[in-house]
Order: structure tokens, then sequence, then C-alpha cells
């Protein structure tokens, strides 16, 4: 699933491949918690990662998490196509810290919200009116 590697000149490097199932974030927040001892920031190569879904933004985003409680933060590298779409869908592309690439295709459109004004309730009674 993943494997890290430290070198004295470079920033360390954890390497996730395969898929990310929801019980993997714990391990994997213990993986990048091996690599951040001393590194203002840590890599995360995640091109070999096989799933793009909600359980592995979840475990991205708590292993930023969890680098960023130890003083430090974690930058992605190489997102596949399908994870780096969900990453800027999902808003999260920045706070990973993962690269600027192509366009995906997708584009956001959104219309101005039109606010119409707010409605005053009339009530009046006209003594005459029967009951209904």
């Amino acid at each position: 699933m993943s494997a890290s590697s430290l070198s004295p000149e470079s920033p360390p490097v954890v390497v996730l491949a395969g898929p990310i199932r929801s019980g993997d974030a714990p391990r994997l927040c213990e993986r990048l918690g091996a690599a951040l001892p001393g590194a203002p920031t840590v890599t995360c190569d995640v091109s070999g990662v096989t799933t793009a879904d909600l359980a592995t933004l979840d475990a991205l985003a708590r292993m930023q998490l969890a680098a960023r409680r130890a003083g430090s933060r974690m930058v992605l590298r190489d997102p596949p196509a399908g994870l780096a779409v969900l990453l800027g869908l999902a808003g999260m592309a920045e706070v990973l810290g993962a690269p600027a690439g192509e366009e995906s295709g997708v584009e956001m459109v959104r219309d101005a919200e039109q606010r119409e004004p707010a409605l005053r309730v009339q009530e009046a009674v006209v003594p005459r009116d029967p009951p209904r």
C-alpha cells in the first residue's frame, strides 16, 4: 500500500500505491508521521493510487492534518487525472498542495444569486367578512 523513502539531502517522500480504502487513513497517517520529524515539507507521491473517491480524499485530508499538527505540511506529487479532477471539484487541490495541471475539461459555472425582496405579510380584517 505505502512505502516511505528518506534521503539526507532531499525532503522525505511517502509513496502511496493501489486503492485507498476508508480504514487506511490511520495507518497512512502513522507512515507519514514516521517521515515527518524535522522536515518542513513531506512529498506524497500519489502516482500509483488507483482510486479517486471520497475514501481517498478523506485519507489525504487526514494525512495533511497530521502533517500540520506536527508543524509540517504535505504536498502531492503526480496525482492521476481522476484524482486531480476530484481534488479540484472538492476544492481540496490547494489545501493538499496538488500541482496545478492541465484543465480537467470540467467548467464550473455559477450564476449570481438573485434575491427577491422579502414579502411583507399584510393582514387586514374587514369587520363584515365572514370567517372561512
